[in-house]
């Protein structure tokens, strides 16, 4: 049986309770949209004053690993929604394996990109003073851009690492059979699962931007 989701003494009913959550979930993915604007205006005021440096940059990006882990978040987004439609069906133990499906394929991603890190620091184009190639790139924009490169991608891991936590717990709570079936008594899967959706929004425009304008 799933446990009835916990009405806190402030509000009526869980439908109130559920729209605050629900409220206060999109304030903050705002913030974090509004937080990502600034650095993607950031991005291309760097690459206005640079095309040369920035497109040199671009071409010494891992195409396959960026690609790689692109697929990797769409489909873990996909297994995160499937949870929540299996949750409401009442297949709770099959919610809970698409979870941790999740979790691990944000490892994946957080591995390729460790791997990419450590090539790329090992050749010389790390950010800012660790940008040290062993030959230059076209125009003054190289270090900008793999210092931009670090910048917005370690934030975005860093989402990633977070997004991995709340799945790996919301998985353990589908497993104990937490959420009911009823879409109120979901509220935490449902406001993980919009932050996770998040995560690859945010990567689905960063692929581009740093592997594919070439």
């Amino acid at each position: 049986m799933a446990t009835r989701a916990t009405l806190a003494f402030h509000f009526e009913d869980l439908g109130k309770q559920a729209h605050a959550a629900r409220l206060g979930m999109w304030i903050f993915l705002s913030s974090e949209l509004m937080l990502f604007a600034a650095l993607f205006a950031l991005y291309a005021f760097y690459r206005a004053a640079d095309p040369a440096g920035f497109e040199a940059g671009t071409r010494h990006s891992n195409l396959a690993i960026g690609t790689i882990n692109t697929v990797i978040l769409i489909t873990s987004s996909f297994a995160v929604a499937m949870s929540v439609d299996l949750t409401r069906r009442s297949m709770t133990r099959g919610a809970a394996a698409l979870l941790v499906l999740g979790v691990l394929m944000g490892g994946a991603f957080l591995g390729l990109k460790a791997v990419e890190y450590s090539d790329h620091i090992r050749h010389g184009f790390g950010p800012g003073p660790l940008f040290r190639p062993a030959h230059p790139l076209p125009g003054g924009g190289g270090r900008l851009f793999f210092t931009t490169y670090f910048l917005m991608t370690g934030l975005h891991a860093l989402h990633v690492l977070g997004g991995m936590v709340i799945l790996a717990w919301l998985a353990g709570e589908s497993w104990r059979r937490s959420f009911g079936p009823e879409r109120d008594e979901q509220v935490p899967l449902e406001l993980g699962a919009m932050y996770w959706h998040l995560v690859d929004l945010i990567w689905i425009f960063l692929w581009p931007l740093f592997y594919l304008l070439r």
